[in-house]
């Protein structure tokens, strides 16, 4: 968790970070009163500015998943893992029907979609990264059957 990011990604890095922590606590790689690594060394980890760090951990406070002991750090606050598990997946289940429904609008059939899907569960890739080679191929245009 919380190893990389990607600059390029039309994300934005400090959303890249609150995201990660997020998905680590609905999976529950992170549980209640785990410590964060510092905003000195997640900067340092990332290659960020601190402040992009901090300005992720001072969201992911306002939204009540993290809090800060002084001199101590950051930690995952009790009892929000339902909270957080909750929130992503309606995220998640929107953006991909919001794609399952404009790949639908550029004729991609049902199955195409299922095997893109499919492909990309199997893949050992975190969020943001770039798209494999193996899956660019598939965006090659299926020939149209042309009816007689």
């Amino acid at each position: 968790m919380l190893s990389s990011i990607d600059i390029n990604s039309s994300v934005a890095v400090y959303v890249q970070i609150e995201n990660h922590v997020q998905f680590a606590i609905a999976s529950g790689r992170l549980k209640a009163g785990d410590q964060l690594p510092s905003v000195r060394e997640l900067s340092e980890r990332l290659n960020v500015n601190p402040n992009t760090v901090a300005k992720a951990y001072r969201d992911l406070e306002v939204m009540g998943l993290l809090y800060t002991r002084r001199g101590m750090g950051v930690f995952v606050n009790k009892g929000v893992e339902g909270k957080c598990r909750d929130e992503c997946r309606k995220r998640i289940i929107g953006r991909l029907h919001e794609v399952v429904a404009e790949a639908k609008a550029a004729g991609m059939t049902g199955k195409e979609i299922s095997e893109v899907t499919e492909k990309s569960f199997q893949m050992e890739s975190g969020p943001y990264s770039a798209t494999p080679n193996s899956l660019t191929a598939l965006a090659k245009a299926a020939p149209k059957k042309v009816k007689k």
